[in-house]
């Protein structure tokens, strides 16, 4: 049994008690490095109403850091909370990266923004033109194009820029419908080609 909030007997109150919102927002998405994913995704359900969240691990996937090529090993998970994605990641290699960064300065978990945009090209350039670097930059073909914008000194965080596709917004839309439809149940998830697999 829901009420207006959406919030189910049993489940923790959500985090953003609010009909769901329509629009455009120009951060749709905060990130957070964490340890174990799966077990961060359990303490957001538990303690927040959050989920359900989709876990994917992603191998060596290439990239640009700080100017030269490198790859990376991380396992995400990504869950909607009202107007926004949370996304958690667990970097599984010690290769330099973004994402250790911020922990190995000390930093708080909390790692980035992100942003979906339509010129991709262009809204780097911006950034560049204002004295920002460019961190990091994913180009895997077909996945959207991913970069990195060093925001840290003067937010604390880095700023992700993803490029608009529609796999990626129906990606999006379809863990957005997930959580606006979610009744608590298999909190953390692994999509499989035929819906889900739950992870215990």
């Amino acid at each position: 049994m829901s009420d207006t909030h959406g919030l189910t007997a049993g489940r923790p109150p959500l985090l953003f008690q609010q009909d769901w919102p329509e629009g455009e927002y120009r951060f749709f998405q905060l990130g957070f490095i964490v340890d174990d994913v799966v077990a961060a995704a359990r303490r957001w359900s538990e303690s927040f109403g959050v989920g359900p969240f989709y876990v994917q691990r992603i191998h060596d996937a290439p990239c640009t850091y700080r100017g030269a090529p490198s790859a990376v090993s991380m396992e995400l998970a990504v869950a909607q909370a009202g107007p926004v994605q949370i996304e958690l990641i667990a970097q599984l290699c010690d290769r330099g990266s973004v994402y250790r960064e911020l922990e190995l300065a000390g930093r708080a978990t909390f790692h980035q923004v992100c942003t979906l945009v339509d010129d991709y090209d262009e809204t780097l350039d911006g950034y560049r033109s204002k004295g920002l670097e460019i961190a990091c930059e994913f180009l895997v073909d077909g996945a959207p194009p991913v970069a990195y914008v060093d925001t840290v000194a003067e937010f604390g965080f880095f700023t992700e820029v993803a490029g608009r596709t529609d796999s990626f917004v129906a990606h999006l839309t379809q863990v957005a419908e997930a959580g606006r439809t979610w009744d608590g149940s298999d909190p953390v998830r692994e999509a499989t080609s035929d819906g889900y697999r739950a992870i215990s």
